[in-house]
């Protein structure tokens, strides 16, 4: 008991607290390595003998042989051997120190750069004068955030006679029959070339610069393109940022505002029903599962529908925008995600939102719903109206009519400023960091990197929590420190098993070092696929389609390692193909998933990833929350306050409307697509009234038993 009191004493003296900030101990560190040397005081039988008599001195009251200031060599020898990197915390500390990002690009530094800024909202002409400038330039470089608009910039400039190239991480097609270097290039911003050239460079949507996961993309190509002009597109919430960037580069920043060259009109009234829709509407709606239910309804009125998500492959979206378009189909009504805010032209008369709360991951990893903010609700209702298009102007609206007042506040509301830039560890550092921590994993080197990473307030280290999770997944198959970050850079979805499954198994070959042929991935994926049948048929074909860009991606890092990447090429177009089939006959895929398990509904997250548990278990039956309405009514309360928390007060108003009225069918159901529940905590929930049913008891468990099941989730979740 002495031995313990005194170790707490240690742990709480300010003294030994600042002792440990001067060896590389911040307060996280520090709190671990008392845990950790308490543990060993505590429990080990061999706890060396100078260290047993200064412990004896202490507990005996000897004030002039002992104090617990004495333990401090001793804890911090123990500190070193369980964080190696506190004996060379000071070169740790300068190879991460991320606070002079414009120093890394000295060949931009070499040149004075033109800034100027095109500020507008959506459908304003910004990018247009940008592209303008872009093609009569003798050379120049488009960065866009998709596949899907650096394909439209290569296809308009081959269109207007300026040879462009196409770069992609999956893809490289070259303007020039004999495969030269065309002056021109569009591309998606990550693989911008920062060494070449150009007389001008087009970066745009800007304000992605603040994307916690892709936003170091932006910050790379702002920083660090040759360019003699710059040419940036954007919301005018970036303004300030891009000019205190510029700043710090000896660079100023010319601004040229845009307005919209439509009107566009907040309806005061609401749809309310899926009979007053008319043509050129576009219903957004925020999960695939909405997707389903709104297009099934909208068939079973007579009406034709095109249908766009974000895990639709870019060949099928822009299918279904050609068929939405063309004013001889019969279709004319489109149901999409918000996938729709940017890469696509669409002639939409309306916009009408099925619903304005969105599932949403916060800074901690954990799933919950808000309100969609201004910046998105601007940029997914500025599509309608489109200039150019056969509507003159842009109507938007809600599905509900109590979501329409908290819509027009949202749209009425001031963008926030972008406050800070995006940074990413390069390979070269984190190669460094392996060199003086060589027994650490590639996920412990991104951990420390990140913990030790100084940056002024312009920047902030973007999420490293997927490329965490693929370096934890292949951590035990032996590659060297480039291979293995190079496969954990791999733009995979890991909410997708099967494609995360795929990347192991590309990991685990390649290891061995035997080439990942055509023959074996057409094993692997079961190829030729047939048209899907059902919903869970069509998602799978959407994994295989990623399967196939994770090969191409990997064939241009690791050319003879993945060899085949003209054959991947060509089955990939059939499979668009195939996919673009199941999409034009999405409602008797609908209906077959439906007639195959009578009473379920099919839920297919596109907003979350699947945790190991779910992977197999997408179809949830409705019987699996009717036993346990009593014990989730309790739990959506507690869940609902919980979430409340988060959202503006003037929104709170609407909280139980907006969980009334989001989506139809059983509640389970629904709270697994709003992102309040997991199937976990669906078990869970079921698990606990069925035994408390059993005692005779109804209600929750302890709050101490509560609090340890929320722990459990969150670490499954993880």
């Amino acid at each position: 008991g002495e031995v313990l009191k005194n170790l707490n004493k240690f742990y709480k003296r300010k003294e030994i607290q600042r002792l440990g900030t001067e060896n590389g101990l911040d307060a996280r560190l520090f709190h671990q390595a008392f845990i950790s040397f308490r543990k060993y005081i505590m429990e080990s039988s061999s706890v060396s003998a100078d260290l047993h008599i200064i412990l004896n001195d202490i507990c005996c009251g000897f004030v002039l042989l002992g104090h617990v200031d004495d333990l401090f060599p001793f804890f911090l020898r123990h500190a070193k051997q369980i964080f190696p990197m506190l004996d060379c915390m000071d070169d740790l500390r300068k190879i991460s120190d991320l606070r002079l990002p414009p120093n890394w690009y000295p060949d931009a530094r070499a040149i004075q750069r033109k800034i100027i800024f095109h500020a507008g909202p959506t459908n304003s002409g910004k990018t247009y004068h940008a592209i303008q400038r872009f093609l009569s330039a003798k050379s120049g470089i488009y960065c866009g955030p998709l596949k899907l608009l650096a394909h439209e910039i290569f296809q308009k400039s081959n269109d207007a006679n300026v040879p462009c190239d196409l770069v992609t991480g999956e893809e490289r097609v070259f303007a020039n029959e004999d495969a030269r270097q065309a002056p021109h290039v569009a591309c998606t911003i990550e693989m911008c070339s920062t060494n070449t050239p150009y007389e001008v460079a087009v970066i745009d949507e800007i304000q992605m610069i603040r994307d916690p996961a892709r936003g170091w993309a932006w910050t790379r190509a702002l920083l660090g393109l040759c360019a003699e002009e710059i040419h940036i597109c954007g919301e005018p919430a970036a303004i300030d940022l891009v000019t205190e960037l510029m700043y710090t580069t000896g660079e100023e920043v010319e601004v040229r505002n845009y307005k919209r060259l439509t009107p566009l009109t907040v309806l005061d009234y609401a749809l309310e029903s899926l009979d007053n829709l008319r043509p050129g509407d576009c219903i957004v709606c925020f999960s695939k599962n909405d997707i389903y239910s709104v297009s099934r309804q909208i068939e079973a009125r007579g009406l034709e529908c095109a249908v766009i998500y974000g895990s639709l492959p870019p060949g099928t979206k822009l299918e279904q925008a050609k068929k939405f378009n063309d004013p001889d189909d019969p279709c004319k009504i489109l149901v999409a995600t918000d996938a729709i805010g940017m890469g696509l032209n669409l002639c939409i008369r309306r916009i009408i939102f099925n619903s304005i709360v969105k599932p949403t991951v916060n800074e901690k990893g954990e799933k919950e719903i808000d309100s969609i903010t201004t910046s998105q609700a601007l940029q997914i209702a500025g599509r309608a109206g489109r200039f150019g298009s056969s509507f003159k102007q842009g109507e938007v609206t809600t599905m509900h009519h109590d979501d329409l007042m908290q819509l027009k506040e949202i749209l009425s509301e001031a963008v926030p400023p972008v406050r800070a830039a995006g940074l990413h560890p390069t390979p070269e550092q984190i190669e460094m960091f392996a060199y003086h921590l060589p027994d650490a994993t590639l996920s412990n080197l991104i951990d420390i990197f990140v913990s030790l990473s100084q940056v002024d307030g312009m920047y902030f280290v973007c999420n490293i929590d997927d490329f965490k999770f693929l370096a934890d997944m292949i951590q035990h198959i032996p590659l060297n420190l480039r291979s293995r970050y190079v496969f954990c850079t791999a733009p995979l979805n890991r909410k997708e098993p099967f494609v995360c499954t795929t990347l192991l198994k590309f990991a685990r070959q390649f290891s061995r070092n035997e080439p990942l042929t055509f023959d074996w991935l057409c094993r692997h994926t079961k190829w030729p696929l047939a048209a899907p049948k059902n919903i869970k048929e069509l998602v799978h074909l959407e994994a295989v389609h990623d399967v196939f860009d994770l090969y191409l991606w990997l064939s241009y890092r690791f050319m003879d390692m993945f060899p085949d990447a003209v054959l991947v090429r060509d089955i990939q177009k059939k499979l668009d193909d195939i996919i673009q089939i199941g999409v034009c006959n999405i409602t008797k895929l609908i209906r077959a998933s439906q007639s195959a398990a009578p009473g379920t509904a099919e839920v297919v997250s596109e907003d979350f990833p699947l945790s190991r548990t779910q992977k197999d278990a997408r179809v949830v039956s409705d019987r699996h929350c009717a036993a346990s309405t009593e014990a989730l009514s309790v739990a959506v309360e507690a869940e609902g306050l919980r979430r409340a928390k988060n959202l503006r007060p003037s929104r709170l108003g609407s909280r139980q409307e907006d969980l009334k009225s989001y989506g139809r069918g059983s509640l389970a159901n629904r709270l697994l697509r709003e992102g309040l529940l997991t199937q976990e905590m669906l078990k869970q929930l079921e698990s606990e009234w069925q035994d408390q049913h059993r005692n005779g008891r109804y209600g929750f468990g302890s709050k101490r038993d509560d609090q340890h099941g929320s722990k459990e989730t969150r670490k499954k979740r993880k």
